[in-house]
């Protein structure tokens, strides 16, 4: 049975770069989440720290970086959103990681109570928020879902810093 007691602290820490290239191999779809801040300015980040904790009742977390320019925003607002990212909608998610892009201004995002979503995702959450929690140089905010929605639209994966495409089909001899 594994161990739950803290990891040994004579034991040298990973690099920041060694942690991310491991992590990269780790295969996510993208996300945009967004709010409305206090001011009613939309606000906004891609994230690949996205998950589903919970069936019943439905619970999403997603992780914000502290250094992000929309996390005043994030921490003070009630309600946010997680669009599942579609395949065609690479430009999107780059935008949305950039500090100081105008994200919102070209369009292409649907209103909503508390938060926009975007137009033409594979699917979208929108929750109210139930817990933040710190989590080192990020902070993991848990929404409870108030509504779900989704396309057929295939989702936008990100794998080892590109976009690949998902093959219909594809592994199933690997099972």
């Amino acid at each position: 049975m594994p161990s739950t007691s803290a990891p040994s602290t004579s034991a040298p820490a990973v690099s920041a770069s060694d942690f991310r290239a491991a992590m990269g191999r780790f295969p996510s779809g993208v996300t945009v989440a967004t709010t409305i801040d206090a001011s009613g300015a939309p606000r906004g980040f891609t994230a690949n720290a996205f998950s589903s904790v919970s069936l019943n009742p439905p619970i999403v977390l997603v992780c914000l970086a502290r250094t992000a320019e929309c996390f005043p925003a994030f921490m003070e607002c009630e309600r946010f959103a997680v669009s599942v990212l579609a395949r065609g909608q690479r430009a999107l998610a780059l935008r949305f990681a950039t500090r100081g892009a105008d994200k919102f201004g070209p369009g292409g995002f649907e209103p909503g109570a508390g938060a926009p979503v975007v137009a033409g995702a594979a699917g979208a959450v929108r929750c109210r928020v139930l817990e933040r929690h710190p989590a080192g140089d990020h902070v993991v905010l848990l929404g409870s879902v108030e509504n779900a929605s989704w396309t057929e639209h295939p989702p936008l994966v990100y794998h080892a810093g590109a976009f690949p495409e998902l093959v219909p089909g594809g592994g199933a001899d690997d099972v």
